[in-house]
Order: C-alpha cells, then sequence, then structure tokens
C-alpha cells in the first residue's frame, strides 16, 4: 500500500481541484446547464483520449526507447564479436564449403537495411555442412572455456532479455561449452557423439551468422569506420586485408 500511496494522494488532489473549479466556474456563471453540457462532452470523449494516450502515443514513446536500448546493446554485441564471435566464425568458415554462403557474407558497398535483412533471412534458413571431427572439438574446447566468464558477464545485463535473437547466441554458445565440457577425451568420442555435438556446433555456427550479418549492417548504417574494419576483416572475404590499399 505505502508503494502506491502517492499515486492515490496525486489522483485525490486532482480530483479535489478539478471539483473546486468546477465549483468556482459555478459561482461566477451561475450557469449549471453549462457546465452539465460541457462534463458529458468531456466524459464523452474521455475514452478517445486513452486510444490516443494508451494506445498511440504510448506505444510511439515505446517503440522509440525499444531502438534507442537495440542502439545501445549493439556496443554489447560488438564486444562479443571483438572476444568470441570473430574468432569463432574464423576457426569454423574452413569447415564449411560453398561459395554460395558467401555470397550473403560478404557486402557490397551499395548494400541496403533492406539488402542485410534479406541476407539475414537466408542465412537463418540455410542448412548447413559442417566437417567437425574430434580434433575441431578439442580446439574448440579451451577457447570456449577461455571466454567463460566474459559471456557470463554478458547473461547479466537485464537489457539482453529484449534482444532476443542475441540472446539465443549466447544460450547455444553456454550449451556447446556445456557439452564440451561433460567430455573427456575428445579424441575417443563416438562417431554418434561427434555428429550429436556437430548439431550443437551448426546451431552456434549458424545464429553466429545471422547475427553477425545483422550487426555489420548496423555499423554500416551508424558507424561507418567500425564498419570499414569489420569488412576488412571479414572472415568470409578471401580478398579482405586489415590494411587500407586504396
Amino acid at each position: 500500500m505505502k508503494r502506491y500511496r502517492w499515486e492515490i494522494v496525486f489522483g485525490t488532489t486532482l480530483v479535489a481541484l478539478s471539483v473546486l473549479m468546477f465549483f468556482g466556474h459555478y459561482l461566477y456563471f451561475r450557469d449549471l446547464h453549462h457546465i452539465a453540457i460541457y462534463t458529458v462532452h468531456d466524459i464523452a470523449f474521455l475514452p478517445m483520449e486513452v486510444l490516443l494516450v494508451t494506445l498511440v502515443l504510448h506505444r510511439l514513446l515505446e517503440s522509440r526507447e525499444k531502438r534507442h536500448m537495440l542502439k545501445k546493446l549493439n556496443m554489447v554485441i560488438g564486444a562479443f564479436f571483438s572476444e568470441v564471435g570473430t574468432e569463432f566464425m574464423c576457426r569454423t568458415a574452413k569447415l564449411c564449403a560453398g561459395d554460395e554462403l558467401r555470397k550473403d557474407l560478404v557486402p557490397a558497398k551499395d548494400w541496403t537495411a533492406k539488402r542485410f535483412a534479406a541476407a539475414r533471412a537466408r542465412l537463418l534458413k540455410r542448412e548447413y555442412r559442417l566437417e567437425v571431427d574430434a580434433k575441431v572439438l578439442a580446439d574448440l574446447k579451451p577457447f570456449l572455456r577461455e571466454r567463460r566468464q566474459f559471456l557470463l558477464a554478458l547473461l547479466e545485463n537485464p537489457n539482453l532479455l529484449e534482444h532476443e535473437s542475441f540472446t539465443n547466441v549466447l544460450w547455444a554458445v553456454f550449451h556447446l561449452m556445456e557439452e564440451l565440457e561433460h567430455r573427456g577425451d575428445l579424441a575417443k568420442l563416438s562417431a554418434s557423439d561427434v555428429a550429436h555435438i556437430t548439431g550443437d556446433v551448426k546451431r552456434v555456427y549458424a545464429q553466429i551468422l545471422a547475427e553477425w550479418i545483422t550487426y555489420m549492417g548496423h555499423l554500416k548504417a551508424d558507424y561507418p569506420y567500425l564498419y570499414s574494419l569489420a569488412a576488412r576483416t571479414n572472415p568470409f572475404d578471401a580478398a579482405a586485408t586489415v590494411e587500407v590499399t586504396a
């Protein structure tokens, strides 16, 4: 009850002020009929005001706030790719052959937001064939283990709940990490067990690629200098070089 006390006091004060002003109006003009007409008129318009304020104005403000917050979250996503995502893609890109895939992962200079969104949609629908073996898994296990604390720190950000796709990436990475940590000698895994973990690697790979191309679109639109570096270090572009040549 204490939590809502100020709201009760505030509401009561407003009602009292309204009654006081109506009473003052009556004392001055002595026209109860006029007061009744405008009171009924205002009450009749009240549902429209509720509609405009709660459904229209509130939604617009909420949408604007969410876009602003998602832009801030892109800083967190950028940190993820700097510490984990880009290196993971570099380690797994060679396991997945196909020039068709690279068409959606090497943005051209004329790509628009619509083009980035279309590339993301295709990446999410694609079936990936990764050639994963015990050696690959033994390479990924220490890589993910060393970044465990960093990933845990990302999960502590409560705003990530508003970014469902990136949260799914983190959970997929954690699941893969746990699967690898629960295995001892990866060289002794059965073929069926390797196939099972390969499915987890594919899940992380597919979700990271989709999130990465979306992040690239964000950089291109809002941070061209960061986009330039990301394009020059693109692990899927064989011609990419970090040195600026032109």
